[in-house]
């Protein structure tokens, strides 16, 4: 099965994207690490590969990188096929989450490296310049164990983009550093990509950072790419299950299709849901007859005491009893047990409005129509959900 995934855009039009035919990797013990894969990723885009270990993402990485020999298909930069070249011959060059940094060498002397090896002559200058785009100038003279994991980080894409690649590739970049640091190096990274212009595809598990950074998200599962987007429209209308609960949390409750409709002027699919009528969305729904799962974000139900009013007009129900509560700060996470038994996620930010909602309290709670989105019923309800 191929899944076909195409990018395009009216700077990469005739440029030098990335682009991957057919491309498959199959071990000896007959395991297929990545399903025959069409993709094409335009040049000077910030790309994301998403999804949990063991999806392909890394291993598509690598073939990229010349450090896998794929099974089948190719890998091109606009017309040069690369597929078989060396890693060092290709216009190709990694960050992997571990820097391998030279400790022995000061920052300028690390960030110089790639030159020197290929004979460089004239290298203060494009070492300096190169410093002062990832901010390190300061630095220039010390050693990588003198320097903050975030730093060092920096000296590493320093080093990589010195080079002038035409691709960089990011392994889980910023996997070793603390929350803090990784948030920061986030913004860090997108400032750089765009201001250097150059291709980067950043792989990576962290659902957060993909969005964060990327301008296009391709999240793979299995070997295949699930779903392609970017951040808004994969977080807002995901077109399976897997993608709905790994790309942020979900509320999947079962449903049957009753038909089209029009609402506010908008066409929707009516769904029965537990014996009250919803409405979808009909470009968020991705099935169109019989059973469906209805899918809305925590953050986008709205509860409050039995009894109070809600502004979300079309879907409200009644009868829901709160069973946990998690007060994090800036919004608190409420589990709530519905009429039916089914158990919900709904997060309030904390604006000062109402205070914080005890288990045992009893609720309504509700959402705006054009929040939901329907997925087909022979998804696994729980895929996508870490720990599964």
């Amino acid at each position: 099965m191929s899944q076909v995934s195409e990018l395009s855009s009216p700077a990469a039009t005739g440029s030098r994207d990335l682009t991957l035919s057919q491309l498959e990797k199959t071990y000896a013990n007959g395991f297929t690490a990545v399903h025959p894969l069409d993709l094409v990723v335009p040049q000077g885009s910030f790309f994301a590969l998403l999804g949990p270990s063991g999806c392909g993402k890394t291993t598509t990485l690598r073939m990229v990188a010349g450090l896998e020999i794929p099974t089948a298909g190719s890998i091109s930069i606009g017309n040069a096929d690369i597929t078989y070249d060396k890693p060092y011959k290709r216009p190709v060059n990694t960050v992997f989450q571990n820097y391998a940094l030279f400790p022995h060498l000061s920052i300028r002397e690390n960030v110089a490296f790639g030159l020197k090896r290929r004979g460089v002559k004239q290298i203060a200058k494009p070492v300096t310049d190169m410093l002062e785009l990832v901010e390190l100038s300061a630095q220039a003279d010390k050693r990588p164990t003198q320097l903050s994991g975030g730093q060092q980080q920096r000296v590493a894409l320093a080093r990589a983009l010195i080079n002038e690649p035409e691709v960089l590739l990011l392994d889980e970049p910023l996997g070793a550093l603390d929350l803090k640091l990784r948030r920061g190096m986030q913004m860090e990274l997108k400032r750089i990509q765009t201001e250097v212009g150059l291709t980067f595809v950043h792989v990576t598990h962290d659902q957060e950072e993909a969005m964060t950074m990327a301008d296009t998200i391709a999240v793979m599962n299995a070997g295949r790419i699930e779903q392609m987007g970017s951040p808004t429209e994969l977080y807002e209308n995901p077109a399976t299950t897997f993608v709905a609960n790994f790309l942020g949390q979900s509320n999947l409750i079962k449903g049957v299709i009753l038909g089209e409709d029009t609402l506010a002027g908008q066409p929707v699919v009516k769904v029965d849901m537990q014996g009250t009528t919803v409405s979808v969305p009909r470009d968020r729904a991705h099935v169109s007859s019989g059973a469906g799962w209805i899918g809305i974000r925590p953050e986008k139900v709205l509860v409050a005491p039995a009894g109070e009013s809600l502004d979300a007009p079309g879907n409200h129900f009644t009868g829901g009893t709160v069973v946990d509560t998690s007060f994090i700060g800036v919004s608190t996470q409420y589990v709530i047990r519905t009429a039916w038994g089914q158990e919900i996620g709904a997060f309030e930010q904390n604006t000062g409005a109402r205070g914080v909602m005890a288990p045992g309290t009893p609720v309504d709670f509700s959402w705006r129509p054009e929040f939901a989105f329907l997925l087909p019923p022979d998804q696994d309800a729980t895929a996508g959900i870490e720990g599964e």
